[in-house]
């Protein structure tokens, strides 16, 4: 299907773009509008670059190769789409990821030992083929359908408790873990201090660590004084650390600490870093209490599936939806009109790079220091994971099926 590209159409758009003085650099054709977003060819392009390059990372080549991609292209549309509505719902619901997209981008910054923040944008952008912004924009919305799926269709599908009694003894050798601990902290930051300033904030440190031994709450402290914003949020929760993992001086001392202890101040290249141990789990074979949440979204899961397509569905009726012409959305709800209404007009049609960018939030996270951070516990399943396309550490789940 041919571009709609402004070569096609600068005639018409000569008279207006020279008494509007307007410039007009056509980058991207719209396949799609979702309420108040877009879905560009170059969206699903990219899409189909990611499930090529998943497959040959896999070994799959030649007729399967060909099959597999143009199976998932085929589906690309309908899973931009899905994507959209559940992270416009997330707004609607205000659901908030943040915290855990920081924590998981940290994780990877771990295992990778990489502790300079400019090189670990470099190592995702080669991993991954995207930039450190795209790649953490992913993250987000897709840990924000996973929140919504688990919100609106999870948390109503019960499961007995014999059942998941009976799945626990049946499958216990799975549950056999290492030994971890929970943690929260407080960053105060020296980055860009003079000395002054660092006494400054060492002094703040040991105050805090003061104050929370004498009985303030450690989440209300980190809310209202730590300088990782992210975690700050989540008052200061960071989550599970294994061994392995930390820096050796912070990791001899939070598996030396009992539950609850507040340790003094460790000092970090970006500030110094207050570290309480929330919970910790001994090695060995977790009881069923301690895994019965895992155990809950692990049975929920196949229930799941009808019930979120449903919801997207119900979704797709209720919002604005054009497609333009040679596009399809296999998930199209049954009647609803999704025909591009405006096809004489130049924006519905094209984009431009600045219409694309608003559409990218461009806000820098200061990742946590290298060595402190662990994702939460499991949270209610959702969706079922995909994986990422590049090779790096970490699942990060897809659209649903």
């Amino acid at each position: 299907m041919p571009c709609r590209f402004v070569v096609l159409i600068a005639a018409s758009l000569a008279a207006a773009s020279a008494a509007d003085n307007i410039n007009v650099h056509v980058v991207e054709e719209i396949a799609a509008k979702v309420n108040g977003d877009i879905i560009t060819r170059g969206d699903l392009e990219r899409k189909r670059a990611e499930v090529e390059a998943e497959a040959k990372r896999q070994g799959i080549n030649g007729a399967k190769l060909a099959e597999v991609v143009n199976e998932e292209a085929s589906n690309a549309l309908r899973e931009k789409i899905d994507t959209l509505l559940l992270v416009q719902k997330g707004k609607d619901l205000s659901i908030s990821v943040d915290g855990e997209v920081t924590r998981r981008l940290a994780e990877i910054q771990v295992q990778q030992k990489i502790s300079d923040p400019d090189k670990f944008h470099e190592f995702l952008a080669q991993q991954t083929g995207m930039s450190y912004e795209d790649f953490k924009l992913q993250m987000r919305d897709q840990l924000l359908t996973q929140k919504v799926i688990g919100e609106e269709v999870g948390r109503r599908i019960a499961v007995p408790e014999p059942e998941m009694h009976k799945y626990y003894d049946e499958h216990k050798a799975e549950f056999v873990r290492e030994e971890q601990v929970f943690l929260s902290q407080i960053l105060i930051s020296t980055e860009g201090k003079s000395a002054e300033q660092t006494a400054a904030a060492e002094k703040k440190a040991k105050d805090l660590v003061a104050r929370a031994k004498k009985g303030e709450k450690f989440s209300d402290l980190a809310r209202d004084n730590s300088d990782e914003t992210e975690t700050a949020k989540n008052g200061g929760y960071v989550g599970a650390m294994k061994k392995g993992l930390m820096d050796k001086p912070i990791e001899d001392a939070v598996f030396k600490a009992k539950k609850g202890e507040i340790m003094d101040p460790f000092k970090r290249p970006q500030g110094f870093l207050i570290l309480k141990v929330e919970d910790r789990f001994a090695a060995g074979q977790a009881s069923f209490d301690e895994v019965k949440e895992e155990i809950q979204n692990r049975l929920v899961q196949p229930k799941m599936e009808p019930k979120v397509r449903e919801l997207l569905t119900r979704l797709r009726e209720q919002a604005f939806l054009e497609i333009k012409e040679g596009y399809i959305d296999s998930g199209a709800a049954p009647g609803k009109d999704t025909r591009w209404k405006d096809v004489a007009t130049l924006k519905p049609q094209t984009t431009t790079k600045e219409e694309v960018a608003a559409h990218r939030k461009k806000k820098l996270l200061w990742v946590i220091p290298y060595g402190t951070a662990k994702p939460a516990k499991p949270t209610p399943a959702a969706a079922a994971p995909t994986p990422p396309a590049a090779q790096v550490p970490i699942p990060l789940p897809g659209p649903p099926k």
